[in-house]
């Protein structure tokens, strides 16, 4: 077998340790036999929301281990062919038997991103918000530009979009707005987005056309399921009613019927501008335990992430990604690397490249902790 195709095999080999690992290989064949049970019970679907949950639970264990067990079939197969066709001097067969191995590797990889959207919230419908930093015009000009980037992305996948809350900029754009993204893994892939982006181009609110730089934050929260407890004291918020300016248009809100709910101890502030005032205030306070949770997890990873080693990651709030629309075309992700040479797709919503190197950085500690441990 060719050194280059050795290795490979060894790459792919290693995956699927990783993919097994993962999902905890034993863990899940177990749950899989106790999930295949309930299916025919008949009582199940007394109650349809959590026959629906075990059922999509069952899918995804079904696709993943039937995958892995694929991969490693595949690979056995392709491996023993490599060797009766180098023994026979077969060498249709070699090369056919090492294009499969070849297109084995680009399907694992794909396989082992998608593997890392199975944390506790991954698949839950998220929260969406941006913000315009300083900069008046400017910053609120980009944070709608990120608000409609983040409203494709969603489009383009098929997810449905729903907007919470929106705050008409000054002149131009908006000040914040948040939308809830509903699709299966929706805050496992927005996660990524979390941080400060920068935008550099030659400002349309210049006269002098001089070249500006714009920020704007985005934060994404999981939406919680009422199964986790999350604690909101009566004492601990203050809610307000107010008149909302809404997003233009006829469906402009002109009643008292949005809620702002304050938070005390964090100092969250979550709005909501349908037209129901009951459906705002359950809005804002689905967001409210969002953002809480949300708070409680990130403590969690930089506690973890300050005691491994003295190891760093690029901190929630901070800069992830630049946008240069002037001197040239450029978007460039200052975490991973990636770059576009196409700003105006990455703001009509191809934002996948970005999303799967950041996820796959993770596969990537993952398999430098495997070589630690060997």
């Amino acid at each position: 077998m060719r050194a280059e195709i050795s290795a490979l095999v060894d790459d792919i080999k290693q995956a699927i340790a990783l993919l097994r690992r993962h999902l905890d290989w034993d863990a899940a064949s177990k749950r899989l036999d106790y999930l295949n049970s309930r299916a025919e019970d008949p009582d199940l679907w007394n109650d349809p929301d959590e026959a629906q949950k075990l059922m999509q639970e069952r899918q995804r264990l079904e696709e993943m281990t039937g995958a892995i067990k694929a991969f490693d079939q595949n690979l056995a197969d392709s491996v023993e062919l490599i060797a009766m066709g180098e023994e026979e001097g077969d060498q249709d067969t070699v090369t056919d038997a090492e294009e499969i191995i070849k297109a084995m590797q680009g399907d694992i990889e794909k396989m082992s991103i998608e593997a890392l959207l199975s944390g506790e919230l991954d698949s839950s419908d998220t929260f969406v918000e941006v913000h315009s930093g300083a900069g008046g015009t400017e910053s609120q000009d980009w944070a709608s530009m990120l608000f409609r980037m983040y409203s494709r992305w969603a489009e383009r996948r098929g997810f449905k979009v729903e907007l919470q809350e929106y705050s008409a900029g000054d002149e131009a754009g908006i000040k914040s707005a948040t939308i809830l993204v509903k699709g299966h893994n929706a805050y496992g892939w927005l996660k990524t987005e979390t941080g400060v982006h920068r935008l550099v181009r030659i400002s349309p609110f210049d006269s002098n056309d001089r070249r500006h730089t714009s920020f704007s934050s985005v934060g994404v929260y999981p939406v919680i399921d009422d199964n986790i407890e999350v604690e909101v004291l009566d004492k601990d918020i203050r809610i307000d009613t107010f008149r909302s300016s809404g997003a233009g248009g006829q469906h402009v809100n002109t009643t008292d019927s949005a809620v702002r709910i304050t938070h005390f101890p964090t100092g969250i502030v979550v709005t909501s501008s349908e037209k129901s005032q009951h459906q705002n205030r359950a809005n804002c306070m689905k967001a409210l335990r969002a953002r809480l949770y949300d708070m409680e997890m990130k403590k969690r990873e930089d506690a973890a992430a300050a005691s491994h080693d003295g190891k760093t990651d690029i901190g929630w709030g901070h800069q992830i990604r630049s946008y240069v629309m002037q001197p040239y075309q450029l978007v460039k992700d200052l975490r991973t690397g990636v770059e576009s040479t196409s700003p105006q797709d990455v703001l009509d919503g191809a934002l996948d490249p970005f999303m799967e190197a950041a996820l796959a950085a993770k596969v990537d500690g993952a398999k430098g902790d495997v070589d630690d441990l060997n």
